[in-house]
């Protein structure tokens, strides 16, 4: 198998600041929703890629992928300036065990993401498994300012679809909200605010978490979580807790 399948740009949009989504028509093989693959062009003769997260669900095309500009990253300042029809090329197989296959079954299924890291929840939420297999599922997204709250339409539609099961928590830390939760993830599960805003408690019995975002905040969560006796799932040790570190 070649290491990469071209792929042709459909759209691009840009969210905020240095908030980008990309959308890709290409002939790679099937994933499984929170699943991620290789993005890349060529710079200098040389094939420099990275990996994104899946944003469309299995079933839906094109591919779209969610990512922030890196300025001194040498990919990301080139991805956003491609337009239809420009070429790119993808790994022509996903990875990732971020997904609803690994989860333990449960009662309600809690998805933590900061910035970028949404993106393969929303793959996950384009499925018909959350809502088959969890009797509430609750989002939470956490951003550093209202303007980096992307895919609100998406969202929306959830919320209407799936009226009564699914929750959305919006947390902001940077500045003063009025529609969010301050400050990070982790305190807001320490202090219960969380819980309070979800209309739901967060314990080891009911819970099953699945968290991804930058390596701080999935360290703290852990913690915060353990702290209530939930613990990280593994294929030999059964737990509550799924993570996946996004970068």
């Amino acid at each position: 198998m070649s290491n990469w399948v071209e792929g042709t740009v459909v759209a691009q949009r840009h969210w905020a600041g240095m908030l980008y989504s990309l959308q890709i028509e290409a002939d790679i093989a099937p994933f499984h929703a929170g699943q991620f693959t290789k993005l890349a062009l060529t710079i200098d003769g040389e094939m420099v890629g990275r990996p994104y997260s899946f944003v469309n669900a299995p079933s839906v095309r094109p591919h779209e992928f969610y990512y922030v500009v890196l300025p001194e990253h040498p990919l990301t300042p080139r991805l956003c300036r491609l337009g239809s029809g420009d070429r790119v090329y993808l790994a022509p197989k996903a990875s990732g065990f971020l997904t609803l296959e690994q989860v333990a079954a449960g009662e309600h299924l809690w998805l933590l993401a900061t910035g970028t890291a949404i993106g393969p929840f929303l793959s996950i939420l384009g499925t018909g498994a959350p809502w088959q297999r969890f009797s509430r599922v609750v989002l939470v997204h956490a951003v550093r300012s209202a303007a980096d709250m992307s895919y609100q339409d998406q969202i929306q539609s959830l919320q209407e679809r799936h009226a009564g099961q699914f929750v959305f928590v919006p947390v902001v830390s940077g500045e003063p909200s009025e529609f969010a939760l301050a400050g990070r993830i982790p305190k807001a599960i320490a202090d219960g605010r969380l819980e309070a805003r979800a209309a739901m408690k967060l314990d080891a019995q009911s819970s099953r978490v699945m968290i991804c975002g930058n390596p701080a905040m999935v360290a703290d969560t852990v913690l915060a979580l353990e702290q209530r006796g939930l613990k990280k799932h593994r294929r030999r040790d059964h737990g509550q807790i799924s993570v996946e570190n996004y970068w």
